[in-house]
């Protein structure tokens, strides 16, 4: 088991796969899962020539479950520890869902010099709440039931959150048993307290200001049928203030599109890389 300590002497687990002398990239799961999510994007790019790098996220998966500190800007500040510790360069940074808060984030805090391309997939960016400056987003009302629904009895709230994180309650869709339990052994790796604080990171951190800090090629992706971040106050939002972003819609997709369109996104995420 690889692991890092950060300055805060977290450990953090992560997996590195591929030539080390590959170009890296860097990618960063959802709530409430693992580095475990990216496993078939760490083995599609490492086949590939790439340095796949994946972590778990303070109080996720097998790194250590923190009662403080488990916050948005430390989430940042851990992925600059560890692309510190591995003396990573020419990185591509791939986020999603709170993933995707993460790399912004870690742009706002820690800037570009290390970053050649940055990906947002179903991300929460610029801000997943709804306030009187953002009247798109979701009611705290919405994220109150998720802390309810996770801190009474989550280990069945993931397992029903599976149906609409995967589309699975949409006509027609074959739902795959086997994806539903890996989500919920995924989830139930996490520390609860851990689990609970990031549900505030992600759906009240504003990333307006982390976004404007973009200079880098970026790809922002989402399927317009994504149950658990909605497109308009996400992706559509997100490429108003980064005008130089790449948008791609996947019609009818879920949220979990990168594991439900596999394929189709490992190709397009590649094709992104090498344009």
């Amino acid at each position: 088991m690889a692991s890092i300590v950060t300055q805060d002497a977290t450990q953090i687990y992560y997996k590195d796969w591929g030539p080390k002398d590959g170009q890296p990239i860097i990618f960063s799961h959802g709530w409430p899962l693992s580095a475990d999510a990216w496993d078939a994007q760490l083995v599609y790019f490492a086949d590939r020539g790439f340095r796949t790098i994946a972590h778990d996220r303070r109080s996720h998966g097998r790194s250590d479950q923190v009662w403080q500190n488990n916050t948005m800007d430390r989430y940042a500040d851990d992925l600059a520890d560890l692309i510190a510790k591995l003396d990573l360069r020419n990185i591509v940074l791939v986020g999603h869902s709170t993933g995707g808060g993460e790399v912004t984030r870690y742009v706002g805090r820690h800037g570009t010099e290390r970053v050649a391309r940055i990906a947002l997939i179903g991300a929460v960016p610029p801000l997943m709440l709804k306030t009187e400056t953002n009247p798109g987003g979701l009611p705290i009302d919405a994220f109150d039931a998720i802390r309810k629904g996770t801190y009474d009895n989550r280990s069945q709230f993931f397992k029903d959150l599976t149906i609409p994180f995967y589309g699975y309650n949409r006509p027609g869709a074959a739902i795959s048993e086997g994806l539903r339990e890996e989500f919920w052994r995924q989830g139930m790796m996490g520390g609860l307290k851990g689990q609970l604080d990031s549900i505030r990171a992600f759906s009240e951190s504003d990333f307006h200001q982390d976004l404007q800090a973009f200079d880098k090629p970026t790809l922002v992706l989402h399927g317009d049928d994504d149950q658990i971040v909605p497109i308009g106050a996400a992706a559509l939002s997100t490429v108003r203030i980064v005008r130089h972003a790449v948008l791609k819609i996947y019609e009818g997709a879920d949220h979990g599109l990168t594991q439900t369109q596999q394929d189709r996104f490992n190709a397009d995420l590649l094709d992104f890389i090498l344009a």
